[in-house]
């Protein structure tokens, strides 16, 4: 099924999209900002994909997919990049809509980011053959310690809808993973992680999928901030 890969992307972003438009979130004030802090993410997640998949630290199946191709990723590769964050920035404001007070205290905050970021450092450091593991992780420790310098109430409301969101990226993620389909969409190097998954899903996938979307949501956070005009939502 060539369209799979396509068809997860598309029934991500659509229905967030659509309610974008809602008059109680009007998520599609902040589309410019949005969509601005994709591309900058992908700046940095795209030569990451490029370069792993150059080096067979993962790689695609080509039966779930069009076909087209650009630096050695398919197109889907590229779109997901878009479709999973706008998804997921939209999930995150959607659930402070709806549940205001759904939050962390700063100290919890505190704790949970210390706390990862030691977890993250030394495992990086006691697996440091591993290229997978390595960079996801290393990417993720400076970014939580220059989000929680500069926007902790972000990690505190975060750390929280982040659980949220791993419900649709277990089901997307395990699908790509192979999970309920014949074969792989896409497929990891186990020499290259730690080896350890859950269910299909390499356990690294999760703090990738953490890092992308902490990315995007304290990029938006700092456009809307800083550009958007003060009677706007």
């Amino acid at each position: 099924m060539n369209t799979l890969y396509l068809l997860l992307n598309l029934g991500s972003v659509s229905v967030p999209f659509l309610y974008s438009f809602h008059p109680r979130l009007q998520l599609h004030k902040r589309f410019l900002w949005i969509f601005i802090s994709i591309l900058l993410t992908m700046g940095v997640f795209i030569p990451w994909d490029v370069i792993f998949t150059m080096n067979g630290i993962w790689g695609f199946n080509d039966t779930y997919f069009l076909g087209l191709k650009l630096f050695s990723l398919p197109i889907e590769e590229w779109l997901f990049f878009i479709c999973i964050p706008f998804a997921c920035v939209f999930t995150h404001y959607a659930l402070l809509l709806y549940f205001p007070n759904l939050k962390l205290n700063k100290t919890v905050t505190k704790g949970i980011s210390i706390g990862l970021m030691s977890l993250l450092f030394i495992l990086a450091i006691v697996h440091y053959d591993k290229w997978y593991t390595v960079i996801n992780f290393g990417l993720a420790i400076p970014l939580t310690l220059l989000v929680y310098k500069y926007n902790p109430k972000l990690l505190q409301h975060f750390f929280l809808t982040f659980l949220v969101m791993l419900i649709p990226f277990f089901i997307v993620n395990g699908i790509l993973t192979g999970s309920f389909i014949d074969n792989q969409v896409v497929w990891y190097n186990n020499a290259e992680n730690l080896g350890i998954r859950m269910g299909t899903i390499p356990v690294e996938d999760s703090i990738y999928a953490y890092t992308m979307i902490l990315c995007n949501l304290f990029l938006t956070e700092f456009f809307v901030k800083k550009f958007h005009k003060k009677n706007e939502v």
